[in-house]
């Protein structure tokens, strides 16, 4: 059956027929069932724009029926179901989470465990600003702005936000350059351990994150006067800073840049001897993913309108390593699949599966979502056993040796 349909979609006249009815029915499924088993078929309408990245057809096809999806279905369909547009909104910011880290990983081979770090830095550096914190933390600055600075704030903040975090990171590169795999993994585990803790104390002497109570409420965006602050706003902001970061990483990718970084992954020796940089590539890696991490940190901040040291832990490092490494290490695509499938069975379905169980009165041990870990753990060991290059692994041009030896 997979064969079959694999050959459906690399058939170049079927393949634009049968993405084409596929997405236009999961729509419209997806529309009348919107509030009855809407995971069921919002499943069913996230796996069209899968069918619609392996079929073979149009580029501007692909482009027009992934537009209708993401621009069209999912927000007219999230103003009757918020659950669902909350779940797609998580979606997006992961989606990008995932790709910054997959830049790091996959790409540069700089296994980071604290890149949790980064996604808290650009949260806070915003959520204290845009709060009335401020004013708890420069009372003499913000005597005039008792609730922090005012939402059109939001889109000055960005660059910023993508600045300290890009020095986060550089900073975070520095002492670890000649540090690889699982010394580089502890060096990096610490350092998100470390912005956990310092935003779980620096409540005294002078109140700056305002500790374990959080920072609340938090300015929504403002654009031309418009405060952008329902969940729909959210989720365009969110596909935007996505789409940005996607074709973001796929010009790295095809560039000198990112080819120096694969050399780097694969034999730093045999790169260094090849002329490449590694200190230069290096630390432009861990500022550029971390950069990532920063700008989602803030779309985050102000969509949840409250944050805390609790929402950035190590588990959440894990899941989105989890996202890497399940859609494919070095894989754009491979990484989108991942954090989609992680979040998607993390707060949807793992959620409707224990709202469903509920109704037989089960012991509270066998509740699902005290299992997540182990879940995620489980699903890790299996790819690792028998898929080790992920759901939709990097594609790496052929290159012919004997081509090459009969040139020289």
């Amino acid at each position: 059956m997979l064969k079959g349909l694999s050959g459906l979609l690399a058939d170049a006249k079927r393949a634009p027929v049968l993405l084409t009815a596929y997405t236009l029915i999961a729509s419209g499924l997806m529309y009348f069932f919107r509030v009855d088993y809407a995971t069921l078929f919002f499943i069913l309408l996230l796996l069209s724009l899968l069918l619609i990245h392996l079929g073979n057809a149009n580029r501007w096809l692909k482009v027009g029926l992934a537009a209708l999806v993401i621009g069209v279905v999912i927000p007219v369909v999230g103003l009757e179901n918020g659950a669902l547009l909350n779940v797609s909104i998580m979606v997006a910011i992961n989606v990008a989470l995932a790709l910054g880290l997959n830049l790091q990983v996959g790409f540069a081979g700089l296994l980071d465990l604290g890149y949790v770090g980064f996604f808290a830095a650009g949260a806070y550096l915003y959520s204290i600003f845009a709060s009335p914190q401020a004013a708890r933390f420069l009372p003499k600055v913000f005597e005039s702005l008792p609730f922090g600075l005012p939402g059109d704030w939001f889109w000055p903040f960005l660059p910023v936000a993508i600045f300290v975090a890009a020095g986060a990171g550089f900073a975070l590169g520095l002492p670890v350059l000649r540090l690889r795999g699982d010394y580089l993994a502890i060096v990096t585990l610490g350092f998100g351990e470390i912005i956990r803790i310092l935003s779980n104390n620096l409540d005294k002497p002078v109140n700056i994150t305002n500790g374990p109570q959080g920072i609340t409420p938090i300015a929504p965006p403002v654009l031309f006067g418009i405060t952008l602050d329902k969940s729909i706003h959210y989720y365009f902001i969110a596909i935007a800073l996505m789409i940005i970061v996607m074709v973001v990483m796929r010009r790295l990718e095809v560039s000198r840049i990112g080819r120096a970084w694969a050399s780097i992954r694969e034999d730093e020796i045999a790169a260094k001897s090849m002329g490449v940089p590694l200190t230069k590539m290096k630390l432009m890696a861990f500022a550029m993913g971390a950069a990532f991490a920063g700008a989602m940190g803030m779309v985050f901040a102000v969509k949840q309108t409250f944050i805390n040291p609790a929402s950035f832990t190590f588990n959440e490092s894990i899941a989105i390593l989890a996202m890497v490494i399940l859609g494919g290490l070095g894989s754009i695509p491979g990484a989108i699949i991942g954090a989609t499938v992680v979040t998607v069975v993390r707060m949807q379905v793992l959620t409707d599966l224990a709202n469903s169980l509920a109704t037989y009165n089960l012991p509270e041990f066998l509740n699902l979502a005290k299992y997540q870990p182990l879940i995620f753990g489980l699903i890790l060991i299996l790819m690792m056993r028998y898929r080790q290059e992920g759901l939709l692994p990097s594609r790496r041009n052929p290159v012919d040796i004997d081509a090459l030896t009969k040139e020289v």
